[in-house]
């Protein structure tokens, strides 16, 4: 059983204080009577919800594309920074919401952020091999030498070597820039594999995940929905 108010709000209708005042103005209907109070317990799988004599379909879970800005935190909450959670508007937010996979601080691109805790799971899996490409910058040049070590494995250090990625170098607006291509995610992996090459990262995006390309009509800091269509072309990867 769920409020009406967070199953309104979790299907696009409003803020929870918006979706309130519908119910007062006795806009929504349950099982064909209208109700008044937002605090209603119902089932969203058994009851028929109308607002404005319009179905509401309600989804069990939600799953989210956004566009991390530098300098928020890849996290569901946190004291001193912001957090990609915060970012998300009223309409779009569930309890229990998280991102699945972390980027750095400095970081921006693709970051998934859903409820679905087994989906989360299977996506992060290292067996399920899901690459995340990027695209960076560095301060020094990179030929077909970096090339090859990033396709080989670099040791980073501390025991850990990079198991194979591809790393492709484009000449873009007179600089170049570099498509790195994981199927692991160890820590800062990226920004220590160009240190071994004796240079420094100096911007990094994730523009995809899997199959799926990052939106590229969302504004940093900007977020939506899945379709249908892309929810199950991750999903064919799992």
């Amino acid at each position: 059983m769920e409020r009406l108010d967070k199953i309104l709000a979790a299907a696009g209708c409003g803020s929870r204080k918006e979706v309130k005042a519908l119910v007062r103005q006795g806009r929504v209907k349950i099982n064909g009577t209208t109700v008044r109070s937002a605090d209603e317990k119902i089932d969203p799988q058994l009851d028929k919800i109308l607002l404005d004599g319009t179905l509401i379909e309600y989804k069990k879970h939600i799953y989210l594309m956004m566009n991390k800005p530098q300098g928020v935190i890849s996290a569901s909450n946190d004291p001193k920074a912001p957090t990609v959670v915060d970012l998300v508007p009223e309409s779009l937010r569930r309890k229990g919401l998280f991102p699945a996979g972390r980027l750095d601080k400095d970081t921006e691109g693709f970051v998934l952020l859903t409820d679905d805790g087994q989906f989360a799971h299977d996506i992060l899996s290292p067996r399920k091999h899901i690459p995340k490409t990027y695209v960076a910058t560095a301060d020094i040049l990179l030929d077909q030498r970096a090339v090859e070590a990033f396709a080989q494995g670099i040791d980073i250090g501390q025991g850990q070597i990079c198991k194979s990625a591809q790393l492709r170098l484009v000449e873009k607006e007179g600089r170049q820039e570099c498509i790195v291509v994981l199927q692991e995610g160890m820590y800062h992996q990226i920004k220590r594999m160009f240190g071994t090459l004796g240079g420094r990262v100096l911007t990094l995006k994730r523009i995809r995940m899997g199959n799926l390309d990052l939106d590229e009509k969302l504004a940093p800091g900007q977020c939506r929905e899945l379709t249908e269509a892309e929810l199950q072309q991750l999903k064919c990867l799992l």
